[in-house]
């Protein structure tokens, strides 16, 4: 299949029982979308039928045709093709479940995020929930891979063809699971139905336990404070309601989810800032300045392949540095550059003011040497395992008073080096690891300078 409607088809994003999301691309503009298309699995078909499975699908459509808000995709065509109705949406490459390093295997532990960011992502997930029960929309299937994440870190809710308007039956046959396994509440599992707007915050309650301490709860629930020592007895309050199986003892409301979780947040940050402020009059704290010896790291890019693992790059199966090196960076330039004196490298504290695709990176590198930023002309996309080198782990108890090295905007780094023909490597700096993606995505530039030859 090479064209769906006027698009061009690039690939096949994902799928799911119901449909397939494909990348394509605009012939005239040539901007790329995800187009979503009705091609159900065979089990699928055979239980509900073709007639049932397009009037679903034509729901799907005329509710997202029918909200406009900043944190749920939006449906920016439709038609039909070959019989099959299709819709096209924003495309975006990254998403809460590759953030979190979830994998098929969803029960084994996964990335813990920093509070900060896991609590941005909550709320925003709640203004998004908010919206859809507004509009008497149930989501039904609220998981870390139906939050797409801009490549400004907004959410953007996705995957509508499991929801239901208030009261509606769904009409599927009662051996069809509604929902995904480890994030539906009890009550979707036996009779999807039931479920009412406390299922979306259930699930969404399931996500926020896993971002703060990268595990899914149990029961009975492990209290949260004990998995992120960052966290106290009130935040296990919190997640004991959020999380209750009977979903009259749940929240019922997102906005009240909302404003509880807020005020926990603000709670949280005024602890730690009265901490940081003690920590700062003691003179206690501050970063570890042992100098190592110089090391060199391979600068020349190359491409990969696909069957590189995390342990030829020494990362564990979450793709993060097994060993941290403690940082020692100089000053440079009115502190816009840093240079780390273990490895002799330059880079820029900033970066790109904007996120790029991988082939803009190049432009952006030339930019730099023509003005000769710093009084160097040998700026280059760094390579991965230059990037690898300012990794950190998540700050904990004291560590949240240290202030970052680099800025903390943009997060997501380009490397030099490919994974294959149409993909590349990055890094996610705030968040610690490693991942790679297509370079048509877009991700930030921290360019790197070598010191000169000997």
């Amino acid at each position: 299949m090479k064209r769906i409607g006027n698009y061009q088809v690039q690939g096949l994003l994902g799928q799911g029982g119901m449909a397939r999301v494909y990348k394509v691309v605009h012939p005239v503009i040539g901007r790329t979308f995800a187009l979503k298309r009705l091609e159900p699995a065979e089990p699928l078909q055979r239980l509900m039928g073709d007639e049932r499975l397009r009037h679903l699908f034509a729901t799907e459509i005329k509710r997202l045709a029918g909200i406009n808000h900043p944190n749920i995709i939006a449906i920016l065509d439709a038609d039909d093709d070959a019989a099959r109705p299709f819709y096209v949406m924003g495309y975006h490459c990254n998403n809460l479940g590759q953030e979190i390093g979830e994998t098929y295997r969803t029960e084994i532990p996964s990335r813990r995020l920093p509070v900060e960011r896991a609590l941005g992502y909550g709320l925003q997930i709640l203004e998004g929930l908010n919206r859809l029960h507004h509009a008497g929309i149930v989501h039904r299937d609220i998981k870390p891979f139906n939050i797409l994440l801009t490549a400004e870190d907004r959410v953007k809710i996705c995957d509508f063809g499991l929801s239901r308007l208030r009261g509606e039956k769904f009409g599927a046959p009662t051996t069809l699971k509604v929902g995904s396994p480890f994030y539906a509440p009890p009550e979707q599992e036996e009779n999807p139905d039931m479920a009412g707007f406390s299922a979306d915050l259930f699930s969404t309650a399931v996500m926020l336990y896993r971002m703060l301490t990268g595990r899914l709860p149990e029961s009975p629930l492990q209290p949260a404070s004990l998995r992120q020592p960052d966290l106290n007895v009130a935040w296990d309050r919190f997640f004991k309601q959020a999380l209750a199986r009977h979903p009259a003892e749940r929240y019922q409301q997102a906005s009240a989810m909302y404003d509880d979780l807020t005020l926990l947040f603000e709670r949280w940050q005024a602890q730690w800032a009265h901490t940081c402020r003690d920590i700062a009059a003691s003179g206690r704290g501050g970063a570890d300045k042992r100098l190592q010896q110089t090391v060199r790291i391979r600068s020349a890019p190359i491409r990969t392949g696909p069957r590189l693992t995390p342990a030829q790059l020494g990362l564990d199966s979450l793709w993060r540095p097994c060993e941290h090196r403690p940082p020692h960076f100089r000053e440079a330039k009115q502190g816009r550059l840093l240079t780390d004196l273990s490895t002799g490298l330059t880079w820029q504290r900033g970066g790109s003011a904007f996120a790029i695709d991988w082939p803009g990176a190049r432009d952006y590198i030339d930019h730099l040497n023509q003005k000769g930023l710093g009084d160097r002309h040998n700026w280059r996309l760094p390579t991965i395992e230059e990037l690898i080198t300012l990794l950190q782990p998540n700050p904990t108890g004291r560590e949240h008073c240290l202030p970052p090295i680099f800025d903390q905007r943009p997060q997501r780094l380009w490397s030099s080096d490919r994974r294959a023909y149409t993909s590349a490597w990055y890094v996610n700096l705030n968040l610690g690891f490693v991942g790679w993606q297509d370079l048509s995505c877009h991700n930030a530039i921290k360019a790197v300078s070598s010191p000169p030859a000997v």
